[in-house]
């Protein structure tokens, strides 16, 4: 070989590397953006009544469990509590079920509202209820209605989805009832989850169903609708996604037991999704309803939350409801309507105190810790 094929073999070899390097670290930035790029438009909360959850990095986790808590810093190096699956040391998520039954997200009420606060320092998930039936404002639609600014607390998922163009604002409907939970009663929420009855039914079936232990059974038959799907027998029983949902749906003795029944729904989906034979399927089944969710989280954040789930048990879900002594039904006049519609009476003063104490993760709490009763009937865990 001469000394010019030398060279020139030498000058190929050194070029090669270097696209090679700049292949690698682009691919890595490009992987980076989209490992942390919300999979939806991200909601923003007023400013006025939400302050900044504390900032933090993490490197894409591996989607197997790690053994145990790591160290995460914040930006400026200082070292914070260790937490598990590379997670920030608190995630709240605001969880919807909204009644369309279609494929998109431009209408559809929000039947089911839930804020989710995730602690990935003590491996635990506190999930609080708040009533659809709650008369509020909601900001950022008055313009559109004639000046209306308050309705039912379901209807700002409503209002905020595309359907009616009433909101232009972040998060679409899921931004517009954060923002409503938000101004009305303090609730901090940094991402959304949104749910059709459709899109559930379908999640449900894809994990193989999920199995409830109904010690009473249930009979959720009214005088309009005898159906027998409404039956469900005594004892433990293996459901399939339309007859979850229907479970999940019966509201015979009130939307409090209607709340409970949802609870046993989303106690035994959690079980099915940490079990064995479904968690290494995870990252297949978010692909496969990527789209049929409406969610503002990451990939990066989805496989934090599927990590941590691995690390729970039964008693470190709790769901919590406000005490339901506080409630009194009541009517008004909704000039939407044009007629008068049910509300909760009910001193916001009081929730947004609950509110406050569970954003900060001391509520609920044992008995009269920090003065307050343990309000044991508004409490559960999941079996």
């Amino acid at each position: 070989m001469t000394r010019t094929q030398k060279s020139i073999l030498t000058f190929l070899s050194v070029t090669a590397c270097i696209l090679l390097a700049l292949v690698g670290i682009f691919g890595y930035q490009a992987y980076t953006t989209l490992w942390q790029a919300p999979l939806g438009p991200a909601i923003a909360m007023p400013t006025s009544t939400w302050s900044l959850p504390a900032t933090w990095t993490a490197a894409p986790p591996e989607f197997t469990p790690s053994p145990g808590p790591t160290i995460t810093l914040v930006p400026t190096g200082t070292p914070v509590k260790a937490v598990y699956c590379s997670g920030p040391p608190v995630m709240t998520l605001l969880a919807v079920g909204t009644d369309a039954r279609s494929n998109s997200y431009n209408y559809g009420l929000a039947d089911v509202i839930r804020i989710v606060r995730v602690d990935f320092v003590k491996a635990k998930v506190t999930i609080l209820e708040f009533p659809r039936d709650l008369w509020v404002e909601i900001p950022d639609i008055a313009d559109d209605i004639d000046g209306q600014d308050h309705e039912k607390l379901n209807q700002a998922y409503l209002y905020g989805n595309p359907g009616f163009g009433y909101y232009d604002g972040p998060g679409e409907g899921p931004g517009l009832l954060a923002r409503t939970l938000a101004l009305n009663f303090g609730a901090t929420t940094d991402r959304y989850v949104a749910v059709n009855m459709r899109t559930f039914e379908k999640i449900v079936d894809a994990v193989g169903g999920i199995t409830v232990d109904l010690p009473d059974g249930m009979d959720g038959r009214t005088a309009e609708d005898r159906s027998a799907r409404l039956v469900f027998p005594p004892g433990r029983q293996t459901l399939n996604g339309e007859e979850a949902l229907t479970l999940a749906r019966i509201r015979n003795d009130g939307v409090f037991e209607r709340a409970s029944h949802q609870n046993t729904v989303m106690c035994a989906l959690q079980d099915k999704l940490t079990s064995p034979s479904v968690v290494v399927r995870i990252p297949a089944l978010i692909n496969s309803f990527k789209g049929a969710v409406q969610t503002d989280l990451t990939p990066e954040q989805l496989a934090q939350l599927a990590c941590i789930g691995t690390k729970l048990k039964g008693e470190d879900i709790t769901f919590v409801s406000f005490p339901q002594e506080l409630f009194e039904g009541m009517r008004v006049f909704d000039p939407v309507f044009d007629g008068r519609v049910f509300v909760w009476d009910v001193d916001y003063d009081v929730l947004r105190d609950y509110v406050n104490r569970f954003n900060a993760g001391t509520w609920p709490a044992p008995a009269f810790e920090n003065g307050y009763p343990a309000d044991e009937e508004s409490i559960s865990t999941c079996p």
